[in-house]
């Protein structure tokens, strides 16, 4: 199963030029890189990137991601994905721009 993570354009590019990061800002204070599923991430975007632009999403997948990876209940008592260690540049198996058009982000095809 895909997870997704929301990334301003400065976090991805440290993630790549790094190889590994703790994550945005929430998710060092929170102590665990905050995903979402498909069906969560446009109500993330919506949540927590209201109208940011140069955005990047991110897919990896949960099932290499071993005892790091715990499903914890959040928002609306549902259960997101939360990893317990840095996100390392090789958890990335695609990303994708993530455009705002002015209203929404419009997430890629191969999520819907």
């Amino acid at each position: 199963m895909l997870i997704y993570k929301i990334f301003r354009a400065d976090e991805w590019a440290r993630l790549q030029s790094e190889g590994a990061s703790d994550g945005a800002p929430i998710d060092v204070t929170d102590g665990f890189v905050h995903f979402s599923t498909a069906e969560q991430a446009a109500e993330t975007a919506a949540k927590h990137f209201a109208g940011a632009e140069g955005l990047t999403l991110l897919a990896c997948a949960a099932d290499t991601m071993g005892d790091a990876l715990k499903w914890e209940v959040s928002r609306g008592g549902a259960l997101f994905p939360h990893l317990y260690r840095q996100i390392r540049v090789t958890d990335v198996i695609w990303s994708r721009p993530l455009p705002f058009d002015g209203q929404r982000h419009q997430f890629p095809e191969e999520m819907v």
